[in-house]
């Protein structure tokens, strides 16, 4: 069940999931504090988001397994609103307990067993695009069904208009051009750049060539470059892809979601996560794929205006907009992304 859990979307393909296991039927989910991105995600909001889809996937893949879960958020209380490693290592996140699933019970649950059964070979696609999307939109019926996923504390809004398209995708750009003229997030991401085989074998998180929607013989000819010259693997050319890929993006987008809570506290992030990873399941079920662009919503002091902008005009009093997304169907495949071994992530 770990195991489906390290598959899951996560802020930067860190992957910071670390387990203690309490006997047989039950572990404690912690953030892994040796993989953050403390320039970008400075409140550690995205990396406690990342704990609700691991959580998500374990759900799934435990009822496909034949098992209940019970996950109990915070058992210890909340962590606080700092991004510090000290804070956000200091509690821990979940404790989830498995019971084996009896006959009455399963009769009792038979349309949710069901429903997840159906999204559990979802999770071995690949969650992220970025990729040009095509121009078909979804069908208002897909559309239903997306939003309705939505919980009492945490909504999942889907735009299609030709006017929120051009307003989201505008501000999506220009958030991008803010993050990229900071050189502090760009040297980050090029930290977690992992330009060849032998990288990637090294240090199994991070961004890969592949994910960004690149051939295979491209991804050869560059992955030979840029072991052969380093430093065409620097900020500033993180900051030129980066632009560009967000330039290709905006262009070839039918529609764009956002995720709002209500309120922001530690609880409603993770469950925010755990939302966006049946968000994920559910489209891919329905032939959509997806990318977040969520540089709008991130704390840091450059960023204040855009964010301001983006919760003027999408969100009520009290909400927190965490994620903005892009959704479409691609117009082309792209390979899943590197994760670690589930062992790798279990504490002894």
């Amino acid at each position: 069940m770990l195991a489906h859990g390290v598959l899951a979307p996560n802020s930067h393909n860190l992957q910071s999931w670390k387990v203690v296991l309490e006997g047989e039927d039950s572990f404690l989910l912690y953030v892994d504090t040796d993989r953050l991105s403390p320039k970008a995600d400075p409140l550690g909001r995205q990396v406690t988001i990342s704990q609700g889809t691991f959580l998500e996937y374990v759900r799934i893949a435990a009822e496909e397994l034949g098992y209940e879960t019970d996950i109990e958020l915070f058992p210890l209380g909340e962590y606080g609103p700092e991004g510090s490693v000290e804070n956000l290592g200091s509690k821990v996140v979940a404790r989830v307990s498995l019971k084996e699933t009896t006959k009455e019970t399963k009769a009792g649950h038979e349309t949710e067993v069901s429903t997840s059964s159906h999204l559990y070979s979802m999770m071995f696609l690949p969650d992220t695009y970025r990729v040009p999307y095509m121009e078909t939109k979804l069908l208002q019926e897909d559309v239903k069904k997306l939003e309705v996923l939505s919980t009492e504390n945490v909504s999942i809004v889907i735009f299609q208009e030709a006017e929120d398209i051009e307003k989201l995708g505008d501000i999506a750009f220009r958030a991008a051009e803010v993050e990229a003229g900071l050189e502090r997030i760009q040297v980050e991401s090029s930290e977690l750049f992992r330009p060849n085989e032998w990288k990637k074998n090294e240090f199994r998180y991070g961004f890969t060539m592949e994910g960004q929607g690149l051939s295979s013989l491209k991804v050869h000819l560059l992955q030979s470059l840029v072991s052969l010259f380093p430093s065409m693997n620097s900020p500033e050319a993180s900051r030129d892809s980066f632009l560009s890929q967000t330039v290709t993006a905006v262009e070839n987008t039918p529609a764009y979601a956002l995720i709002i809570s209500k309120g922001n506290s530690r609880t409603v992030q993770v469950e925010t996560g755990m939302l966006y990873s049946r968000f994920v399941l559910t489209a891919t079920d329905r032939g959509y794929v997806m990318q977040p662009m969520s540089q709008a919503t991130e704390e840091y002091s450059e960023m204040t205006g855009i964010y301001q902008e983006i919760h003027e005009k999408y969100a009520e009093e009290g909400e927190t907009v965490h994620m903005l997304i892009r959704v479409g169907v691609p117009e082309k495949e792209v390979p899943p992304t590197m994760r670690f071994d589930v062992m790798d992530i279990i504490e002894e």
